[in-house]
């Protein structure tokens, strides 16, 4: 899979992008943004492993965005089952040097509407930790909708704090 948008590409990861990839997952500002099993620090070991999971998953449901021919930050899908069969997580982080230019905007946005395209979906959210607003600015800026507010709902580093939901749907 390809997608080539304005201000970046969304792509498969793949071989080679090892370097890239420790070099801007390896941040404490991306690590407390994300879940726990997102490692910290990020390390060669790390790259590898995940470079290895992605390019052997089925269906393939993480991807790498890319700036400038380099891996940069990573954009996903977690698919539900059972009962919330038609319903899909997105995650995303991008390196802290391109943070501010539209570029996690474009990519969730671009990303969704092919996830829809692509997958019996009818639902795509994201939970936000209630000290990152400016991740909730993507999410708005790519149509995702306000939808709970999950009190004491996480817990990061030690702290418990409210998880703030948003939604797309697409009937």
């Amino acid at each position: 899979m390809e997608l080539k948008l304005k201000c970046c590409t969304i792509r498969s990861w793949r071989s080679g992008d090892e370097e890239s990839l420790v070099r801007h997952a390896n941040n404490y500002k991306i690590w407390r943004n994300v879940r726990d099993r997102f490692p910290h620090p990020y390390t060669m070991q790390d790259a590898r492993a995940w470079i290895e999971h992605a390019r052997y998953e089925e269906p393939k449901t993480n991807f790498a965005i890319v700036v400038d021919g380099a891996a940069v930050g990573g954009i996903g899908l977690v698919l539900q089952t059972d009962i919330y069969r038609r319903s899909a997580e997105i995650g995303y982080w991008l390196g802290e040097e391109f943070w501010g230019r539209g570029i996690a905007s474009e990519a969730v946005r671009t990303f969704t509407e092919w996830a829809f395209d692509n997958f019996d979906l009818c639902r795509i959210y994201a939970g936000v930790l209630e000290w990152n607003p400016a991740s909730m600015r993507v999410l708005e800026k790519a149509g995702f909708q306000f939808e709970a507010r999950l009190r004491k709902g996480v817990t990061k580093e030690g702290k418990t704090m409210d998880d703030f939901l948003y939604s797309v749907v697409r009937e």
